[in-house]
């Protein structure tokens, strides 16, 4: 058994998507307060990623949120009632690294410019061996298709090395979700100037 509890959820701040956008994170967080999982995100009562806390709330989870003090003063403090506790930064900097710092697990569901920058960078994070996290892609409705065929690109390319493909997950289901954090075992990773400079 491993000691993955808190799990950060990574999703858009849109109101104005698909509904199988929505039903696809309310069913991922509904399976991750029944499994005993807590979530932590960005803090809002927005888009996908309020969708998917409260969901988890709902069904047991912990909530935590980390919002930087430019987005919580917009908001208001009503934006972050569904918070257990609420970590407020200095910047989105700042906020990144604290979601890092209390999470044990990410996942990365439908999102924008903001989530793809959250991703990329604990991708980078664990190939260097700062973390050992599982990271997992939910890919509903195929969403990160075109991406996950660029990392293939990257990869082939030899703009990234081939064990990139292991250090994360891609998934479509919430079920799949559930076993892979249950299961997983973090990789015991070398890293040296060969694994990480070379093929």
């Amino acid at each position: 058994m491993n000691n993955v509890k808190r799990i950060c959820v990574f999703a858009s701040s849109s109101n104005y998507l698909d509904d199988k956008y929505y039903k696809s994170v309310t069913e991922l967080g509904s399976a991750l307060g029944q499994n005993g999982f807590d979530v932590v995100y960005g803090g809002s009562n927005l888009g996908l990623m309020w969708t998917c806390a409260k969901s988890a709330k709902d069904n047991g989870s912990k909530i935590y949120g980390v919002m930087p003090e430019k987005l919580h003063n917009i908001l208001g403090e009503k934006s972050s009632e569904i918070c257990d506790e609420l970590y407020i930064t200095d910047t989105m900097r700042s906020r990144k690294a604290k979601l890092d710092e209390i999470s044990d697990a990410v996942i990365a569901v439908p999102g924008g410019f903001g989530t793809l920058e959250e991703l990329s960078e604990m991708i980078v994070q664990k190939q260097l061996g700062y973390n050992a996290k599982p990271i997992i892609i939910y890919n509903t409705d195929n969403f990160y298709g075109n991406l996950i065929n660029f990392f293939e690109k990257m990869i082939n390319e030899h703009y990234a090395n081939p064990d990139m493909r292991t250090l994360y997950y891609v998934c479509d289901n919430a079920y799949d979700v559930i076993n892979y954090l249950k299961n997983y075992v973090p990789q015991n990773r070398i890293i040296n100037k060969k694994t990480v400079y070379k093929r």
